[in-house]
């Protein structure tokens, strides 16, 4: 018997093990992860992991003895070069092959980097990914050096919140008309502008990059609208893609990430995927999400499934952010919405934006506001919507209103 192979020990990865283990599964069982690191959180990373208030420790999702106890081979640090499905075996870099009779793809996401041709490889320049890009930039964050950070979304701003309470003096670009483009309102967009230039944070919007500058550090950068800034140093936050190499290479179907079906089986029987790497089938649509709850909840759904259990994941998408001390709590997909209703909270910095596609409720940003993230997201995931024109009246208590 070979077993269960896992490939990937991040946030998927881990749970997919656990919970086989958990469901009964008492077969050989292997997590893979190129990184030498235990399984371990990335939201902290850029949070209280960079400011160094929590330790490395603190980030693992479960202590060396968890896997030791439950027979899970950890084989971390160690690249997987290729997968053979028509044999059923994983081949290395360096090392024997290994033989499974299920594997499950949990290869996550890999950050967006800039070209070496306009400064991407200069020493300096940094992304936001894995707890080894958090060490090698955290010695470089020290008060009154100068950054620039290049890309206005989520893991922008994040960094621009972390470094500004390093004390560092931070310059944020994005090329798009304004920052969260893609992924939020224009209210809630404009709540975070406040929130951060509140903070000393320079944001520069409709501001490209057109090269960084140094000759083996990054000394500083030339931007789109011709003028040139100085810079210590540089974290770039242009988003993330989903890790297809090793399914690609081995002829699995790939539609914005490895497609899978609602059960996470991909387009060979004995090869499953879960997290952010995957596509799966959602209201009529493919959908790909980067979110912990979704790596949590569909690895869980996997693991099961490769048990023989008849269960399918049903996505409930919601997300978070914490900068400074404003937590952001989203709740369903905006893709698609054509009005928003912008309502301040019961308390001084509470804030909702709820958007809505005809008179459907479809997602919420809830920025220290729990109660209003309570009530939007049961909405959203039973289908609900509470009148627009009720909802917009500053005059109507949330409590008040009811939904059909």
């Amino acid at each position: 018997m070979a077993g269960i192979v896992v490939v990937g020990a991040g946030q998927a990865g881990a749970t997919l093990v656990e919970t086989l283990r958990s469901e009964g599964y008492d077969g050989p069982l292997t997590l893979i992860g190129a990184e030498p690191h235990l399984p371990y959180q990335r939201p902290p990373l850029s949070k209280k992991y960079l400011l160094g208030d929590m330790t490395v420790e603190r980030l693992y999702l479960r202590p060396l003895t968890f896997y030791e106890e439950r027979g899970i081979a950890l084989r971390l640090g160690q690249t997987v070069q290729r997968i053979d499905c028509a044999a059923g075996l994983v081949h290395f870099a360096d090392g024997p092959q290994l033989a499974y009779d299920q594997l499950a793809l949990t290869t996550g996401s890999i950050p967006r980097a800039l070209p070496a041709e306009i400064g991407g490889a200069l020493d300096g320049v940094y992304t936001v990914r894995t707890l080894g890009d958090i060490d090698a930039m955290a010695p470089a964050f020290q008060p009154g050096r100068r950054l620039l950070i290049v890309g206005g979304g989520y893991i922008g701003l994040e960094a621009a919140a972390g470094a500004a309470a390093r004390g560092l003096r931070v310059t944020l670009i994005e090329r798009e008309k304004r920052i969260l483009a893609r992924g939020a309102a224009a209210e809630s967009a404009a709540y975070f502008r406040d929130l951060h230039q509140r903070h000393g944070v320079e944001i520069q919007e409709g501001t490209g990059l057109t090269r960084l500058t140094g000759q083996q550090a990054v000394d500083g950068a030339l931007l789109s609208d011709g003028r040139k800034i100085d810079a210590d140093l540089v974290v770039v936050g242009i988003g993330i893609d989903p890790d297809t190499r090793l399914a690609a290479e081995a002829g699995l179907v790939l539609h914005n990430g490895i497609a899978v079906d609602e059960q996470g089986r991909s387009s060979d029987p004995r090869v499953f995927a879960a997290g952010d790497a995957t596509s799966f089938p959602h209201d009529g649509r493919r959908l790909r999400l980067e979110s912990v709850p979704n790596a949590i909840e569909q690895a869980s759904v996997v693991a099961r499934v490769m048990l023989g259990q008849n269960v399918r994941y049903t996505a409930r998408p919601w997300f978070w952010s914490d900068q400074y001390d404003v937590k952001l709590q989203i709740a369903g997909l905006n893709t698609g919405y054509d009005r928003t209703i912008a309502r301040p909270g019961a308390r001084p910095g509470a804030h909702s934006v709820w958007y809505f596609r005809g008179d459907r409720l479809i997602a919420i940003d809830a920025m220290n506001d729990a109660r209003a993230y309570r009530l939007g997201k049961g909405w959203v995931e039973a289908g609900l919507s509470p009148d627009p024109a009720a909802l917009a009246s500053p005059d109507t208590d949330l409590k008040s209103l009811s939904a059909a």
